[in-house]
C-alpha cells in the first residue's frame, strides 16, 4: 500500500468517526503510522485532504447513479435502485451530506468544481423517461425536475440533518441507521404510490 492510500484509508477511518470538525490532521497521521510533516507535505490541510477523500467517494457513487439513470429500466425500478444505492452510499460515508452543506456556505468553488466533473450523475434520460411516461398517462403530471428533487431530498436530508433529526425522533445511533435501512423501501414506495395512475 502506497503512502497516499495509506492517508486515504486512515482519514476515511477518522473522518467516519469524528466528523469533518472533529478530526484532527494529526490524529489521521497516527492512524496512517507516519508523520504529521509528511501528511502535510501530500495535504496541505485538513480542507484539501476532505476534499480528496470526497473526491474519490464521489467517484464510487457518479457511475453507480449514472448507471440508474441511464440504464432501460422500468421509471420504478430505477426509483427503487437509486434510493437504495444513494442511503446505501451515504450509510457507508455519513460525514459527506454535511461536508458539503458546509463547503457550499464556505467554499462555494469547490462544490461548482466537483458539479463540474465529467462524472458527475446526468439526469437527461430519466427525465425525458418521466415526460415519456406521462405523455403516455403511466404516471401522474408532476413537473419531471420536481420529481427528481423529491427522490433527493427524502433520500439526503435525514443524513444531512442528522443530529436534527436523532434529537427530535430521540433515537440512538443504532436506530438512526435501522430507520435509514428501512427508508431505501419506504422512500421508493411513497414516491411510487404518490406518482402511479
Amino acid at each position: 500500500m502506497t503512502t497516499e492510500e495509506k492517508i486515504f484509508e486512515a482519514a476515511f477511518k477518522v473522518f467516519q468517526k469524528k466528523g469533518f470538525t472533529g478530526a484532527r490532521m494529526q490524529e489521521i497521521a497516527d492512524e496512517a503510522e507516519i508523520n504529521k510533516a509528511m501528511l502535510h507535505y501530500f495535504f496541505r490541510s485538513k480542507e484539501r485532504l476532505f476534499e480528496a477523500v470526497f473526491m474519490n467517494a464521489f467517484g464510487k457513487l457518479a457511475p453507480q447513479i449514472n448507471g440508474i439513470f441511464n440504464s432501460d429500466e422500468a421509471l420504478f425500478e430505477k426509483i427503487k435502485k437509486f434510493t437504495d444505492s444513494y442511503i446505501s452510499f451515504v450509510m457507508e460515508y455519513p460525514f459527506l451530506p454535511q461536508f458539503i452543506i458546509q463547503e457550499m456556505n464556505n467554499n462555494p468553488e469547490f462544490v461548482t468544481k466537483f458539479l463540474k466533473d465529467e462524472k458527475r450523475p446526468d439526469p437527461t434520460k430519466i427525465l425525458k423517461q418521466i415526460e415519456s411516461e406521462i405523455e403516455l398517462g403511466l404516471i401522474k403530471p408532476i413537473p419531471p425536475k420536481q420529481l427528481l428533487l423529491d427522490v433527493f431530498s427524502m433520500t439526503v436530508f435525514p443524513f444531512a440533518a442528522q443530529t436534527l433529526v436523532k434529537g427530535i425522533i430521540n433515537i440512538s445511533d443504532e436506530e438512526f441507521f435501522q430507520l435509514m435501512e428501512e427508508r431505501k423501501i419506504h422512500i421508493s414506495e411513497q414516491i411510487i404510490n404518490a406518482i402511479k395512475k
